[in-house]
């Protein structure tokens, strides 16, 4: 490439993205449809052990898509357990492939790895397959995998660059051990799993390795989901307990040794209590580390350009612009400090600051009332406030907070987990009685707090649900029903559906 002057230009580029995730290939579309030239850099580094995976960053290849497929997997093992209870007859021995799984879903990614790359194509995006590092104020670096270094000048940058996950920094835990990144590509069953952590991460994956009959064990630090509502936490917990999930609580991993090579293999686990002078041992086929994500800003120059980082996270301050401290420098996605690390979020932000760049547009990014969920055995959808976030900033007198058990009718044949499944609205009693906070645990749960999440936006009151009629027999009924409040303390267990 030309090496423009690289302050004042002309440039080589209007825009540079690092990162080809979600947000950066948001944001590269959008900024192309309005005729501008833009570059997209996207690198893996490979994990520790060597995974690495093509365009369309965490969610695509190792998060949300292949997370929810494995999950579905293990959702239809619950599935042909309850379809005998409904007459279906069928004698021959069940039994999981983890191969055929593995490359159905690998095959699928595949398609999408290749469709993001046709579509920026067609959208007139030009992809280079490099690291990115910024050694300028509008001047990059780019280095592909064989070490070759291109530069490349822009008048403007969108960093883009997600998270990858974090290790212990103990002993063997480089060497021996996997995580979220290594796991959906895996070519092997992982067989009797311990699985280090308590984020959503950590339960997800420990929930469906147990749903497809493997031994898992989860080693718990502190608490449970941290940052999501704790009652709602703990029933998670609860329910993965008594559906045989094993967890070790209060302890982390000192040391992870090597007993037996293999595919897999064996391992030796030494764990420290957090409370005591206590340490135990045990043995597992596969380590599973997810105990939380780093986002990657430390080796692409940004000390180079000025732009502040926080020290501790490593996340990017932005103003509500999605624009760092320096001016011609953006930030989409999972890096920002203090945003929420998801998906749809990462694409709105990044469609909305190239329309605002771009297109004219004043429209910037709403980051209150994001619906989410947490594909755990028991989904959990949640949008707006936590109970304790809402007590802290409203106080407990001005909270008013409704909920229920609930039965779905396809469990009432099987005869399984009665009372698990619950729900609760969050209301602003100085606000009309406003829904700030809405929680719901039971099967597609996504799939319910989209719809209310919307209603949230709109500004859903308590009165609003009541004047709702519900659809019988859904699950999301019951929040159309609610009646009884936490501050009664009267009983929501149910009898019946």
């Amino acid at each position: 490439m030309t090496e423009a002057n690289e302050t004042e230009g002309p440039y080589d580029y209007d825009v540079i993205v690092i990162g080809g995730g979600s947000g950066g290939l948001a944001a590269s579309k959008e900024a192309a449809s309005y005729g501008k030239k833009v570059l997209v850099l996207d690198y893996v580094t490979p994990t520790p052990l060597g995974t690495t995976w093509g365009l369309g960053g965490t969610c695509v290849n190792v998060g949300c898509i292949p997370k929810k497929l494995m999950h579905q997997a293990a959702l239809l093992h619950q599935s042909l357990d309850d379809a005998r209870k409904f007459g279906w007859m069928f004698d021959e021995q069940v039994r999981h492939d983890w191969g055929t799984m593995k490359e159905a879903i690998q095959n699928y990614i595949g398609s999408l790895n290749w469709g993001y790359r046709v579509s920026l194509k067609d959208n007139a995006v030009t992809y280079v397959n490099a690291y990115g590092e910024f050694v300028g104020p509008h001047k990059i670096k780019a280095t592909n995998k064989k070490g070759k270094e291109t530069f490349y000048t822009s008048e403007t940058f969108i960093i883009a660059t997600g998270e990858r996950p974090r290790y212990l920094g103990v002993p063997g835990d480089k060497e021996h051990c996997i995580t979220s990144d290594d796991l959906f590509s895996l070519p092997y069953c992982p067989g009797k799993t311990l699985v280090v952590g308590a984020s959503y991460v950590a339960l997800e994956c420990a929930g469906f390795l147990a749903g497809l009959g493997l031994d898992v064990t989860v080693m718990v630090r502190s608490i449970l989901l941290r940052g999501f509502d704790q009652q709602m936490a703990n029933q998670i917990g609860d329910y993965m307990e008594s559906h045989g999930v094993k967890f070790i609580r209060q302890f982390v991993p000192s040391k992870i040794e090597q007993v037996e090579p293999g595919t897999p293999g064996k391992l030796k686990v030494t764990a420290q209590s957090t409370s005591s002078s206590e340490t135990v041992e045990g043995k597992y086929n596969t380590v599973l580390l997810a105990v939380g994500r780093d986002a990657c800003t430390k080796n692409i120059g940004l000390s180079e350009v000025g732009v502040t980082v926080n020290e501790k996270s490593g996340r990017i301050p932005v103003n509500e612009f999605e624009q760092t401290n320096v001016p011609h420098i953006y930030a989409v996605g999972d890096i920002l400090a203090g945003k929420l690390q998801l998906t749809p979020v990462a694409i709105q932000a990044g469609r909305l600051l190239a329309r605002r760049l771009y297109g004219g547009s004043t429209v910037k990014c709403d980051y209150v009332n994001v619906p989410t969920t947490v594909f755990t055995p028991l989904e959990y959808g949640a949008c707006g406030f936590s109970e304790e976030a809402a007590l802290e900033v409203h106080g407990a007198e001005n909270v008013e907070v409704y909920h229920s058990y609930f039965w779905p009718l396809e469990w009432t044949l099987p005869s399984r987990d009665n009372n698990k499944c619950y729900a609760k609205v969050i209301c602003n009693k100085q606000d009309h009685n406003r829904v700030m906070g809405f929680h719901v645990l039971g099967p597609n749960a996504g799939e319910i707090t989209q719809g209310f999440g919307a209603a949230m936006k709109c500004g859903l009151t308590k009165e609003q649900l009541d004047n709702t009629i519900g659809i019988h027999p859904v699950c999301a009924e019951v929040f159309t029903t609610l009646s009884v409040t936490k501050q009664s303390g009267r009983s929501v267990q149910q009898t019946g559906c």
